[in-house]
């Protein structure tokens, strides 16, 4: 008898050490399957976008490249990073690279209006061709605020350089057309 009571608490045991075993193996898969959705959630609220600027003209030329991405954060708010780079030149006076990156955040009161805050930081060198003039290279910030018409993953607007400094700027204009796509 006292054979038999030994051998159900070591069986007793073994079902116990199985059924928790089950069971946090259980718990460990569910806790991976909300852990891959909530990764999977901040996937499904990010955007990516940006533009392609090529402007030519008589002995000008202007190429940039803008990639940028965006944070739904719910239908109304979005905050993202953005990345700049431009070449510019003008024949026989200069020619200049900028790069940079920007902070951007977009507020949609309603679904078909886009107001917007950006702000950007650029590194500015221009490399005159005249060699009596001397390089220029500065910083460039600038603090856009925006609106604009939305429809579907397409933005129009205007934005305008509330930094704008007319002696030491990148921009002619404190205002300017802006064209926002994100995927």
């Amino acid at each position: 008898m006292f054979m038999r009571k030994n051998q159900i608490k070591c069986v007793s045991k073994a079902v116990l050490v199985i059924i928790i075993l089950l069971f946090s193996n259980e718990l460990l898969a569910q806790n991976q399957r909300v852990n891959s959705k909530s990764n999977n959630y901040f996937w499904d609220n990010v955007q990516f976008g940006g533009g392609i600027g090529l402007g030519f003209g008589s002995g000008y030329t202007d190429i940039s490249l803008t990639p940028s991405a965006i944070y739904n954060f719910n239908e109304y708010v979005s905050l993202g990073l953005g990345a700049q780079y431009s070449y510019v030149s003008q024949k026989n006076y200069y020619n200049s690279h900028l790069y940079g990156g920007s902070l951007i955040a977009l507020f949609n009161p309603i679904r078909e209006i886009q107001l917007s805050a950006e702000l950007e930081e650029l590194r500015v060198n221009i490399n005159p061709n005249d060699p009596s003039l001397t390089s220029e290279q500065f910083w460039n910030t600038g603090l856009f605020l925006g609106a604009g018409y939305r429809t579907a993953n397409v933005t129009i607007g205007v934005r305008y350089n509330i930094l704008q400094d007319d002696n030491k700027n990148v921009y002619s204009d404190a205002f300017m057309p802006f064209v926002r796509v994100y995927f």
